[in-house]
């Protein structure tokens, strides 16, 4: 049976186990993070010694200014170096960026579980909806809280667990879910999320360069990012129960969720929690959907780039909070405050090992940072790819490819593209690539390989998450587990792409695929 077992698993299966294993025959991953900055700081002196620099026209993504820079390597491994590590630790830990947004989310969401609320609702969830739409629920929650910046990485993720142990089946299984549609899933969204209007920006100084009148909208690529939302959900739903769950097995752990019925106590929490939670949208909404209301941008009245955006966070907390409260009230779960308080402080204590992995995780994207090799690494592949001579759609493709492979080791999305745009936008528009086409193609090699690169700023989060289920898990299992999730959504992005490409589809409201060629 075990022969027959290995059989069926074929070379891709062999290939993801044996990517498990070496992942997971590696130390600890607050160890493989130090090592990661060992190497950082070795590789770092040895190219700042062979006096590796690059060149390039950029964008800044804050001023959208286009800027002529001269980037080169900067050595850890000098006196300098090791006074920039040492004072800089602290700072790196402190100012890394997912480490403030999950600790205030995570206060909410600790008052949630310990009223008792996030398992009433999960297991109205369980009784509510149907077996077979599961997945594609959680996948299609996933790729919609990107809406609201980065609160799936730190609710829907770990929720995507509890939901599928509820329904009996793995909940590693229920985090890559999860996972893969909030950030596999990155650029897809039914709505103009917060990154539109940034990716546009830059693309717009790009295609200046070439024609100065040119200007990329924020709606510039919404019908491409509609459709790519069924195809996300739909490719995740298949890759979850075809690939992942199969090879996961059963769940052997001993955590468990109880499915059974509500009783009328834990019924009148959640209309308590319900009517707090409508009352919070409604004060919500009075605060931003008037143009004057006072969330809005105080000088353009924007809502995308607002106090309202830039308080997602807080929000967050407010919506675990106040309804947790609601429900503990009208169930009879909270008798005080001191409940309150002490679901929170135990809520923070659960979070001691991913605040220890931070700590590591943080130096090693700062290293990558302050040395420049990221910038290096994009601006020479980039080179690379221009002087390949490669032209029409496998250029394009070739593109997607390159964006993909450099977001394994650069992390955000808008310093890439503010190096990447001003070379490739005026290259593809004189071939007759129109600049929306060029950062379509930038959105999808952008996105796919979040999943699998350890330098994304919540990976270290997600390890965590996985490791509460299955002590033996570590980056080996995460990326192992993502890795068919990877690979699917880049061909089937891509494909799709192309399929668009060929019927001369509008990318969004009055958006060519082409630009007229002088």
């Amino acid at each position: 049976m075990k022969s027959a077992e290995k059989q069926k698993k074929g070379v891709f299966g062999k290939f993801l186990d044996f990517v498990e294993r070496t992942g997971n025959a590696m130390p600890h991953p607050v160890t493989i993070f130090v090592i990661f900055c060992l190497a950082i700081i070795v590789i770092s002196g040895i190219c700042a010694k062979l006096g590796v620099s690059v060149s390039y026209e950029g964008i800044n993504p804050k001023t959208l200014e286009k800027t002529q820079m001269t980037v080169s390597a900067v050595s850890l491994m000098s006196a300098d170096g090791i006074r920039y590590m040492l004072t800089s630790a602290v700072k790196n830990f402190t100012s890394f960026a997912p480490l403030g947004t999950v600790l205030v989310a995570m206060l909410g969401v600790g008052v949630a579980e310990g009223t008792g609320l996030i398992s009433a609702a999960i297991r109205k969830l369980v009784l509510s909806t149907p077996k077979s739409l599961i997945t594609a629920v959680v996948v299609f929650a996933g790729v919609m809280s990107n809406v609201a910046s980065d609160a799936g990485y730190i609710v829907l993720v770990p929720l995507g667990a509890v939901i599928f142990l509820s329904f009996k089946r793995h909940p590693l299984a229920g985090i890559a879910a999860a996972f893969a549609g909030v950030s596999g899933g990155f650029s897809a969204n039914l709505m103009i999320g917060t990154i539109d209007p940034l990716l546009g920006g830059i693309s717009t100084e790009a295609a200046r360069i070439w024609d100065p009148a040119y200007t990329v909208e924020p709606t510039a690529n919404l019908f491409f990012m509609m459709v790519s939302t069924i195809l996300i959900v739909v490719l995740g739903t298949i890759v979850t129960e075809k690939i992942v769950e199969p090879r996961l097995g059963k769940y052997k752990g001993d955590t468990n969720v109880d499915v059974e019925g509500i009783t009328a106590q834990e019924s009148k929490g959640l209309r308590y929690a319900l009517i707090a939670l409508i009352a919070l949208v409604a004060v919500i909404l009075v605060m931003t959907v008037p143009s004057w209301g006072i969330l809005r941008h105080p000088e353009t009245g924007a809502l995308l780039k607002s106090p309202f955006m830039d308080g997602m966070v807080t929000i967050i907390l407010l919506v675990f909070l106040v309804p947790a409260i609601a429900y503990g009230i009208g169930s009879g779960s909270i008798k005080n405050d001191k409940q309150v308080v002490s679901a929170m402080s135990k809520s923070m204590a659960s979070m001691g090992g991913y605040i220890v992995l931070v700590f590591v995780a943080a130096q090693f994207v700062a290293y990558f940072s302050h040395t420049n090799l990221g910038t290096i690494l994009a601006v020479k592949g980039a080179d690379f790819l221009k002087n390949t001579g490669i032209n029409g759609i496998p250029l394009i493709i070739a593109f997607v490819i390159l964006a993909a492979f450099i977001n394994l080791f650069m992390g955000s999305a808008s310093a890439k593209w503010a190096i990447l745009a001003p070379i490739f936008i005026p290259m593809l528009m004189q071939v007759g690539f129109s600049p929306e086409l060029t950062q379509v193609a930038y959105r999808i090699g952008d996105s796919t390989t979040n999943i699998i690169s350890p330098l994304m700023s919540y990976f270290a989060l997600i390890v965590t998450f996985a490791e509460k289920y299955d002590k033996e898990s570590g980056i080996g299992t995460l990326i192992s587990t993502m890795v068919p999730y990877s690979m699917i959504f880049l061909v089937g992005w891509v494909v799709m792409l192309i399929v668009w490409y060929m019927l001369g589809l509008p990318l969004g409201p009055g958006v060519p695929l082409h630009y007229p060629m002088m």
